[in-house]
């Protein structure tokens, strides 16, 4: 994927006007100086995801996506994963976190990285780093920490975090307290190594992020920026990027691309306009025409199709969503099961309860077997009435059993009760 073009409103909005538009704003050092900077010509920033899992998450694409709308605008990301920082956890108010060991973080450091590669452009004048920042805080000694950034940190500020402040009567260890010099420190040498004009990150790193913008001005560098984006959240009040299954991830492995399309295929009417903003890289004008289409035709989906179709292409690439768009249209018998492929069908029944098993039963076992129906009653009463489906082709007669020759792709049935019930079987041999 190339990043070769802007896909900023054009003629109206400034990059910090759209940016506010859109919400993603939330604080920030100042917004003349940020208006200056970001509209003022080519600047070099940089946004950091720590290795604490094997893969990013839907609860990352905020700051993945921000920083390809950076780039497309004309300036320089520098995309830091933690190497050292990822070792020591940023403070939660719950309780201390677990640490890992390093060579499994350093581990999810090269994954992450080759995950956060196809969001940016590394060629051209504003061409994308990625940066690690255990080259410059694996190097440095105990003294030299204390001494040379340590100094820099009244502690009565760093008491004041709100996260601090929660954790003290549960206590908290020096390593997460020092967490904040390590970031802040990270600020200073991307300045001084790559001339890093701004940071940028999610609300929750609003204090470690100012702590930084403050002691690259007590080193007597800068002047930098920062901003940070708000806290996607859910309307339903449930945490966003979780579903049933866990979290949504952004690794084909770990989240199918199927799962990951249907997750933004389901996403609340209350929610989805705004998602689209943060997230979509149509121009203002295609938005607000899209969002007054949903306004008008709610039952149509046309947001969250236009939403899950966009994001499934960048993050998994224009086959993929495809697949899933086929495979969420078949499975409804709006479209043909043969041209799934055996990875997104089993994907798809996966996601909608697949079963396995040793032999076939006829259809109405298979209808109970799988869940559809409480009982073979209830079966045979659904292929009487002309309500049961194998491989969306009504089954008619009470009877009607399925051979090895009705398989796809020589292993799987899909089953339908109705329009919107199916499930899936596998056979094991």
């Amino acid at each position: 994927m190339t990043v070769t073009e802007s896909n900023l409103p054009h003629g109206r909005d400034s990059l910090t006007e759209d940016l506010r538009w859109r919400g993603l704003i939330q604080d920030s050092t100042g917004l003349d100086e940020l208006r200056e900077l970001l509209d003022g010509g080519s600047a070099t920033f940089y946004v950091g995801f720590d290795p604490t899992a094997p893969s990013l998450h839907v609860g990352h694409l905020m700051q993945v996506t921000t920083a390809r709308r950076l780039q497309l605008a004309g300036h320089r990301p520098l995309l830091l994963v933690g190497g050292a920082t990822g070792q020591i956890g940023d403070p939660k108010e719950s309780a201390e976190r677990t640490l890992n060991p390093p060579e499994v973080v350093a581990g999810w450091v090269q994954r992450i990285r080759e995950q956060l590669s196809p969001f940016v452009s590394y060629t051209g004048a504003n061409a994308a780093q990625m940066v690690n920042n255990l080259d410059w805080t694996g190097a440095m000694s105990v003294v030299e920490f204390l001494r040379d950034v340590g100094k820099h940190f009244p502690v009565n500020k760093m008491l004041a975090r709100e996260v601090v402040k929660a954790r003290l009567d549960t206590g908290i260890s020096f390593t997460e307290f020092s967490y904040q010099l390590l970031q802040a420190n990270d600020f200073f040498e991307l300045h001084r190594r790559h001339g890093c004009q701004l940071q940028y990150g999610g609300s929750d790193q609003w204090g470690n992020i100012t702590a930084g913008v403050d002691y690259v001005r007590r080193r007597g560098a800068g002047p930098v920026q920062a901003f940070v984006t708000p806290l996607v959240t859910k309307a339903d009040g449930t945490k966003f990027g979780k579903t049933e299954g866990g979290a949504v991830w952004l690794d084909p492995e770990m989240t199918s691309p199927y799962a990951f399309y249907q997750f933004w295929v389901n996403a609340d009417d209350r929610d989805v306009t705004r998602y689209l903003r943060y997230f979509s890289f149509r121009s203002r004008e295609e938005l607000e025409e899209l969002e007054k289409a949903t306004a008008e035709r709610p039952q149509a989906r046309l947001a969250q199709r236009a939403l899950a179709e966009e994001l499934t292409a960048l993050v998994h690439g224009e086959r993929e969503m495809a697949q899933a768009v086929a495979a969420s249209q078949a499975l409804f018998g709006r479209g043909s099961l043969d041209e799934l492929t055996p990875e997104t069908l089993r994907a798809a029944l996966t996601e909608a309860g697949l079963v396995h098993l040793a032999e076939l039963p006829d259809v109405a076992g298979l209808l109970k077997e799988s869940g559809l129906v409480p009982s073979m009653k209830e079966a045979r009463r659904v292929i009487a009435e002309g309500g049961a489906y194998v491989n969306n082709t009504r089954i008619a007669a009470v009877d009607a059993t399925v051979s090895e020759a009705d398989l796809l792709h020589g292993r799987y049935l899909v089953l339908r009760r109705g329009k919107r019930s199916f499930a899936g079987v596998e056979l094991r041999r």
